[in-house]
């Protein structure tokens, strides 16, 4: 009976689905087990063979867990918002619900052919209405809430209204705007409803704020930082500037602490836990306030070095400081906007990224020193962002290497005085930036002191002179919460006299409405400024037409949508309970499920996604939303698994001897044949072969003058007018085992119709192409259908190839050859059980050694997956194979567990397996094997013999012997008499399991 993947896998495809075999429930009295892969975003390109990577990781622990008795919970649904959408919407005018639609249809097929087990009656989707019904829920929660730093947990706004209302705002410490202005108890309940809400916009969790955004104008939309990769959108690699715009923003910054803390209480590993902290960037210092010049203004800066205060040297803005055009001198005005303008181009992590250039303009104000009343020159640089920190810096040369270079590069200038050394340190080469080993001079009262002791004294007296005070500052900067797209969760917000208000939860959700096109309007606003039916009637309670906006009782709503963040902060909670229409999730499944016990994911997550999702959780569970603190206890990155790219090489001439021709170059580029040569010649040619060179050049030439005739001719330049240019080729037009191309297929490929006529250079009669290992991606042509391997070689082979490649957590490259040797294995396993005639299982006892196999490998594969080493369980799933095989093994004893065993790695066939043995159901809940340690315990040794230290025979003998017993039986047999050969040995070394040596 033959192993067929593909009828066998349908078949228990069809199985579970009918059954709902992998359905969690929230009442059980089974321990729960929560394992869960972070949120796909389904793509029109579909699956490749690196996707699954972390799918089947999580599929194998999740089918372990169940086997071990837990209820798992094993949920999958979509992060189906996003941009990728929206601008295929905008290309083709296809509804983006529609393609969105289409990509999980694609997605869902995909997944289901890999037999995972997934419980999909828990199926979400961040873009239908009955999930971001929610997500707009806890936006409204999130309005309603401000952050009481004494309680050190976010609050209904009710409890601060109350506090207004009683005692005014001179004693609330909150988390809050900068500059608040301070009234009385009476004051608040004299003020208008307007002058009211606008004051608690300054308090509540989410909030509008004219605030520095990154503005991709090509995508007509703000992009968060994640976004933007080398000073360019991720999409589609567009220009990103920074710009102001009024924007709702999350203060995540009031979490700063928890966030931090949070980490020691979670397994995760140390370098995402340490990218999470770098993120937050919790600094410990000063703020220190200097009056400028000449003007009411006053510049705050934050600094880790208080001690180093009497050596500011200058002061550097950021290009985008509020203060920047109010202090400008008139002299300086034209300098300071083209610096600004020309900033306002790069993006923010490029500016951070960037320690080379060094880039500055002189505002040509001064600042005071708090202490010696001294000038200080206020620069802006691009090194300063506005964002982090108050926007500014007091440079101190002497201690900071950036300071230093920068003080350096305009030394002369106007507005660049000499640099002040404060430290009894040569810095006449570079900067001296540690804290310990020196003493302050030239510091007045700080002299003499070092690091801790003069950042103590120096806080006092900015204190004593109420110009600064210690401070514990953090780079986490509040989120921007706006974007300008379509396709997105709208807000439920609509405003009154310019102010927001919140739509009511019974009245969610507030769905996207219809538009023509999903760009935005001809005046800039947000794509939803193109809907006409969009606004709020608060008699009603219902959206109705823009066009009554100007009565009494219909109000605009808000045009832009939620980032793409928003679903996914909180969806592993709406799995707990995905149906509920009354609430996110209900208490009792939450209390349950509590949190998620293994998320896996890549790490590119590390810092967006993930604090994000901790954020929201904590807001949560301060507001009795949530049972734990933290959402998900457990951590994995997968690696990546990298694409083997192909590609071929065309030979391009940067110039061409034959004046006769006019713009050769031109000519060569659009009308001459692309000529193409083979591997080996191009190594030959980038090593700088003369001989081959010239060969090359001949064969060129000769094609080339056989197609112009009349152009007398045309010469060639040497090795450094050559130029050979890689170009992908796609997997689909060439042998992936031997990476021959196929040049018909090539020529006829869509891909490549401008080299239809192309001409190749062979070796040996074939089109070698080169190869390299790179990043996995439709735009390289090297991507892997999960698909045609399944088709192929089946679901069950891919699982364990993705987990056979290497640990979990590292790149590994894809080699479809490597495939047939799983494929192998499988179909030794399915001999095991059948042979030609069908089933071959006997009942008899098997022997010890077989015994010894099995318990061998439910040990290493029981660690294995309890330590996420999935790819050792492999090797030893194959080794014990092998074994049994030798051994004959058919006994029903050994093979019954070994399908349990190798069920959560290969499903299907331990399922049809399974079935075989006469078990009814589905093995997906059998007990897992118990490993027995009795069956590995050696009973019997075999010792090698010795004579004078040369081994010369091997015995097998039992382990419980006595060192007499060992000693009279090997002196008894015919081998060690026939060494021995009459004589009787000097001395009998004997170590009882190990060795056996005769001497003399």
């Amino acid at each position: 009976m033959k192993y067929n993947p593909n009828e066998i896998e349908a078949k228990w495809q069809q199985y579970w689905a009918e059954n709902q075999t992998f359905a969690a429930t929230n009442n059980s009295e089974r321990p729960k087990y929560y394992v869960l892969d972070m949120f796909p975003y389904p793509s029109g390109a579909g699956l490749h063979v690196g996707h699954p990577l972390g799918y089947i990781a999580s599929d194998i622990v999740a089918r372990y867990k169940r086997h071990k008795g837990f209820n798992v919970l094993h949920p999958q649904g979509y992060d189906s918002f996003g941009l990728p959408a929206e601008q295929y919407a905008i290309q083709t005018g296809q509804h983006p619900d529609k393609t969105t639609k289409e990509n999980i249809a694609r997605y869902r097929e995909q997944l289901d052919k890999i037999g995972f087990s997934f419980d999909w009656s828990r199926e979400v989707r961040t873009s239908n209405a009955d999930y971001y019904k929610y997500t707009q829920w806890i936006f409204i929660q999130l309005f309603n809430s401000w952050y009481n730093n004494e309680s050190d947990k976010a609050e209904d706004i009710s409890t601060l209204i109350s506090i207004f209302e009683k005692e005014g705002n001179a004693t609330v410490n909150a988390v809050c705007d900068d500059n608040i202005i301070f009234f009385s108890a009476s004051e608040w309940n004299a003020f208008s409803s307007s002058a009211q809400q606008k004051i608690l916009l300054q308090y509540r969790l989410t909030y509008l704020a004219e605030t520095e955004v990154n503005w991709c104008p090509a995508l007509g939309t703000v992009l968060a930082n994640d976004e933007i990769v080398n000073g360019v959108s991720e999409r589609g690699g567009h220009p990103v500037i920074r710009k102001k715009m009024t924007q709702w923003s999350m203060r995540i910054s009031a979490y700063a602490e928890r966030l931090l803390q949070g980490l020691n209480d979670i397994d995760w590993t140390e370098s995402l836990k340490e990218s999470q902290r770098n993120w937050i960037g919790k600094s410990v210092g000063a703020m220190v306030s200097f009056n400028v010049k000449n003007h009411d203004e006053v510049i705050d800066v934050f600094t880790t070095r208080p001690d180093t205060i009497f050596g500011v040297t200058f002061m550097t803005l950021a290009p985008e400081h509020d203060l920047v055009a109010k202090i400008t001198t008139p002299e300086q005005k034209a300098a300071v906007e083209s610096y600004i303008e020309a900033t306002a181009k790069r993006s923010e992590r490029e500016r951070m990224a960037d320690v080379k250039t060094i880039s500055g303009v002189f505002t040509g104000a001064h600042a005071e020193h708090p202490f010696t009343k001294e000038p200080i020159p206020v620069w802006i640089g691009d090194y300063v962002l506005a964002g982090y920190g108050t926007g500014a810096v007091m440079a101190v040369p002497c201690g900071d290497e950036r300071d230093y270079a920068f003080a350096n590069f305009f030394k002369g200038t106007n507005g660049m005085p000499e640099i002040k050394n404060i430290f009894d340190q040569d810095i006449s080469e570079e900067a001296f930036g540690a804290k310990e080993g020196f003493q302050l001079v030239d510091s007045d009262f700080l002299n003499g002191l070092g690091y801790k002791e003069g950042t103590k004294k120096a806080i006092e007296a900015l204190e004593n002179i109420k110009q600064g005070n210690g401070k514990t500052n953090y780079r986490l900067r509040d989120a921007v919460f706006s974007r300008q797209r379509y396709w997105g969760e709208p807000f439920p917000v609509y405003y009154v006299n310019g102010l927001p208000q919140m739509i009511d939860k019974k009245y969610l959700p507030i769905a996207l409405p219809e538009v023509e096109k999903y760009l935005p309007t001809e005046d800039g606003q947000p794509p939803l400024g193109n809907a006409t039916v969009w606004a709020w009637n608060t008699e009603t309670n219902q959206v109705v037409s823009n066009d009554k906006i100007n009565s009494t009782s219909v109000f605009p709503l808000e045009l832009n949508t939620m980032p793409g963040w928003a679903g996914s902060s909180w969806y592993w909670m709406r799995y707990m309970d995905a149906h509920n229409e009354e609430e996110f999730a209900s208490a009792a499944a939450l209390d349950y499920w509590q949190n998620v016990d293994l998320y896996i994911g890549g790490s590119e997550h590390a810092t967006g996604h993930l604090l994000y999702a901790r954020f929201w959780n904590k807001f949560l569970k301060d507001r009795g939303f949530a049972p734990t603190e933290e959402p998900f206890k457990k951590l994995i990155n997968q690696g990546m698994i990298l694409g083997n790219s192909a590609f071929a090489y065309r030979i391009s001439w940067m110039t061409v001897s034959n004046p006769e021709l006019e713009n050769p170059f031109d000519i060569l580029d659009s009308k001459f044949p692309s000529v193409f040569v083979s591997k080996s010649v191009y190594d030959k040619i980038i090593k700088g072969n003369d001989d081959e060179i010239e060969r090359i050049k001949k064969i060129y030439a000769q094609i080339l003058n056989g197609i112009f005739p009349d152009a007398g001719g045309i010469g060639l330049g040497g090795q450094k007018s050559m130029q050979l240019i890689p170009i992908h080729v796609d997997l689909s037009v060439i042998n992936d085992i031997t990476s021959e191309l196929d040049i018909e297929k090539f020529k006829a490929h869509p891909l490549y119709k401008d080299y239809a006529n192309a001409e190749f250079i062979l070796e040996d009669g074939k089109y070698i192409v080169g190869r390299e290992v790179e990043k996995m991606s439709k735009s390289k042509y090297n991507v892997v259908n999960p698909d045609d391997i399944c088709n192929e070689y089946g679901a069950d082979t891919l699982r364990l190839y993705e987990m056979f490649l290497g640990p979990l957590e590292q790149a590994k490259p894809w080699n479809t050859a490597g495939i047939t040797g799983v494929f192998g294995f499988l179909k030794k396993l399915w001999r095991l059980y059948f042979d030609d005639n069908g089933l071959n299982v006997t009942n008899d006892e098997p022997t010890a050694e077989m015994y010894k196999s099995l318990h061998k490998t439910i040990k290493k594969v029981t660690e294995d997956i309890e330590n996420f080493s999935f790819n050792t369980s492999v090797s030893q799933f194959m080794i014990c194979v092998n074994e049994l095989a030798t051994l004959k093994c058919h006994h029903r004893a050994i093979l019954e567990p070994l399908a349990i065993v190798i069920s959560p790695y290969a499903p299907h066939i331990a399922e049809e397996l399974w079935s075989a043995l006469g078990n009814e159901g589905s093995i997906a809940t059998v007990a897992f094997p118990i490993f027995e340690p009795k069956y590995l315990v050696e009973s019997e040794k075999e010792y090698p013999v010795s004579f004078n230290g040369k081994m010369r025979f091997k015995i097998n003998l039992p382990l419980d012997l006595t060192k007499e017993q060992i000693e009279e039986i090997v002196m008894a047999d015919e081998r060690t008499q026939a060494q021995l050969q009459g004589r009787t040995p000097n001395k009998v070394i004997i170590v009882p399991g190990k060795i056996i040596n005769l001497v003399g």
